[in-house]
């Protein structure tokens, strides 16, 4: 038997407390989220250096909580703030009784490209309640980078220089109810020199343990309702959660029989800040497992953090991926399984637009899809896990 991991010196307790109430509750979360693979070569634009000293390239602006677009989750604006319309709405995947809402508000055009941003926040949040922001850039190819978490008063480091701000608002409300109200948001910009990391030419791509979302009549983490043959991903990370009806951050999915482009719009399972996709220097957490290893999957094989999740639940299969019903039995899954991710908005792919599922299908030899744990990696009412709040 393998040596188990424990991660770094007081892992368990360390990743524990550094959870947010926005996100405690949920397995699968947050449904509340080309062709083939890319095949295209590198920007062969001229790299950017960035402006001698931050100072000079930092550039304020108040962002319009008004300007809420089609991409609201319940969310609505009244009296000068940002609240929720209906407190009783949450992710059908968390089974808990707090409200939910999110707003990915209108992106700021800059004077110059910056890759780092500072939240400065004005919101009335009651006890037990929460808001969070994330943060994201856009290039001058028109490539959006993945969402960064911004606390108030600290500044977000964007993977790679941006022409585009763009912030995302989520609010949680107590279990009574009581809603957070956001009335002003204001995000400074800077650059912190250097020159930006080369892409490289090909997205990154992991073989991952899947299971099915189901769910059916329920909410995603980016507001979809799903229905019985819907094609969509969970991935346990909000960094790359699509905006509502948006293909910006999609997978491509190759199981025993075809392969299936997909969008993210929903979070989960097991662990919500698991970007396993991503390299140790940029992993929200588990940065000492290995870039493609989800942490579940870590935990349930090997012990990695005394075999528990991120809300200290034990892991009860090594799910990285969850996929909905339609995705699910199109790559040919009868029952939980192994699958080809490629995860198509990293390295070398964009998260301009990718096509409608069915354009890359292709053969493939059988994999083993034996089920372990029941059908999903989240949790159930009926006592397949704890639920955390």
């Amino acid at each position: 038997m393998p040596t188990p991991r424990t991660g770094h010196p007081g892992a368990a307790t360390r990743h524990r407390t550094r959870l947010r109430p926005a996100l405690s509750g949920a397995v699968c979360l947050l449904a509340f989220a080309g062709t083939a693979l890319s095949t295209a070569p590198p920007s062969t634009a001229a790299p950017r250096t960035g402006t001698p000293g931050a100072e000079a390239s930092r550039q304020s602006w108040r962002v319009d909580l008004s300007a809420l677009g089609v991409d609201g989750v319940n969310v609505r604006y009244s009296g000068g703030a940002l609240g929720m319309r209906d407190r009783s709405l949450s992710p059908a995947s968390l089974g808990r009784n707090r409200g939910y809402a999110s707003a990915v508000l209108r992106s700021h055009h800059l004077d110059r490209p910056v890759n780092r941003v500072m939240v400065d926040l004005d919101a009335a949040v009651p006890a037990g309640a929460s808001v969070v922001v994330d943060v994201r850039g856009r290039d001058a190819d028109g490539v959006w980078s993945e969402w960064r978490q911004a606390a108030a008063g600290t500044r977000a480091r964007l993977p790679r220089m941006a022409d585009d701000v763009q912030a995302r608002v989520t609010l949680w409300s107590t279990e009574a109810g009581a809603e957070p109200l956001v009335r002003r948001l204001t995000l400074t910009a800077d650059d912190t020199g250097g020159s930006p990391a080369e892409r490289a030419a090909a997205p990154f791509s992991a073989r991952v343990y899947a299971t099915r979302e189901g769910l059916v009549g329920g909410t995603t983490a980016n507001g979809h309702v799903i229905t019985g043959d819907d094609h969509f991903v969970a991935l346990p990370s909000r960094r790359a959660l699509s905006p509502k009806g948006s293909r910006q951050y999609s997978v491509q999915v190759c199981g025993p029989v075809r392969c299936e482009t997909a969008p993210v719009w929903d979070v989960g399972p097991w662990n919500t800040h698991d970007d396993h996709w991503n390299p140790a220097a940029q992993r929200e957490q588990w940065s000492d497992l290995p870039r493609g290893l989800p942490e579940a999957q870590a935990a349930y094989e090997e012990g990695y953090n005394d075999g528990r999740d991120e809300f200290g639940r034990e892991v009860a299969n090594r799910a990285g991926i969850d996929l909905a019903d339609g995705t699910f039995y199109n790559v040919g899954l009868n029952d939980n399984g192994w699958v080809t991710v490629t995860y198509l908005w990293t390295d070398g792919g964009d998260t301009k637009s990718f096509p409608a599922r069915g354009t890359d299908t292709v053969s493939r030899a059988r994999t083993d899809t034996g089920s372990e744990g029941g059908r999903s990696g989240r949790p159930h009412p009926e006592g397949r896990a704890p639920r955390h709040r």
